[in-house]
């Protein structure tokens, strides 16, 4: 007997992904309009929800057997999915171990435990692989990550934990474990002019990067990784989400801006 649910909502795309790489996409009913990832689920997907909102008399019009979302950001959508009778599970995971948790426990979800922890395993033995080769170099960049602009806000746990896995050394480690994003904020952006980055990644959450807007803030023209054109952008669909796309390319992408500054400042 199956006990799966059958009628599944993603109100964010590492689920949507996740289920697609099982190939269990016949379960879902409804998707975050911010999916990139896979392509198809844009096409063969109902969009249902923003980040922020969603449209709650859809989503109940669906009859979906469980709405699964990320975060304390997304409280306000399950508390209410939950007022009208609708399961909900709300993961808040943040480190790479807990994407990996989280990865295997939709796997078991949906009656496919040990194909997400094959494809686990996989994803580890490559970020092992890329934490090899880094550990080799002599001197590694000092990375600042943006994930805001206005107020300046810096990355997430995962992000600082794949940043040191790519070969980086991220300038702000006191904000790795701070999972709200408040609680991630630069107050005074001369503190990022002080640590003088080598590299500088910007993902601007949902927003195209503006390398013009950076460069009007003051003294920030002396910042060593603008100074060696060493600021690269990072698509937040992939870095910023905590599932297959950031420890896959979002990791591999760091590592080769990283492997590049190596080879040319690194000796």
């Amino acid at each position: 007997m199956n006990f799966a649910p059958e009628r599944i909502i993603c109100l964010t795309e590492e689920t949507t992904e996740m289920l697609y790489l099982l190939g269990e996409q016949d379960r879902i009913v409804g998707i975050s309009s911010f999916t990139k990832r896979p392509k198809q689920a844009r096409k063969e997907k109902e969009k249902v929800s923003a980040f922020l909102d969603a449209n709650l008399n859809r989503i109940i019009e669906l009859k979906p057997d469980l709405v699964i979302g990320f975060s304390d950001i997304q409280a306000d959508i399950a508390q209410a999915l939950i007022k009208h009778g609708i399961s909900v599970w709300v993961s808040n995971h943040r480190s790479v171990k807990e994407i990996f948790n989280f990865l295997v426990q939709l796997g078991a979800l949906v009656d496919k435990k040990e194909a997400a922890i094959d494809l686990v395993k996989g994803y580890e033995k490559r970020i092992a692989e890329i934490q090899l080769i880094s550990s080799k170099w002599e001197k590694k960049p000092r990375v600042y990550f943006e994930e805001w602009f206005d107020p300046l806000i810096t990355g997430i746990e995962w992000v600082t934990e794949l940043i040191e896995i790519a070969g980086g050394d991220d300038i702000f480690p006191e904000k790795k474990g701070a999972s709200l994003a408040k609680d991630r904020i630069i107050e005074y952006p001369m503190e990022v002019v002080r640590r003088n980055p080598d590299i500088v990644l910007a993902s601007w959450c949902g927003k195209k990067f503006k390398l013009k807007k950076m460069l009007e803030r003051e003294a920030w023209q002396t910042i060593k990784a603008i100074k060696n054109n060493q600021v690269f952008e990072i698509d937040s669909t992939i870095i910023l989400q905590p599932g297959p796309a950031s420890i896959t390319e979002g990791v591999q992408i760091m590592h080769g801006i990283f492997k590049d500054w190596n080879e040319q400042y690194g000796s």
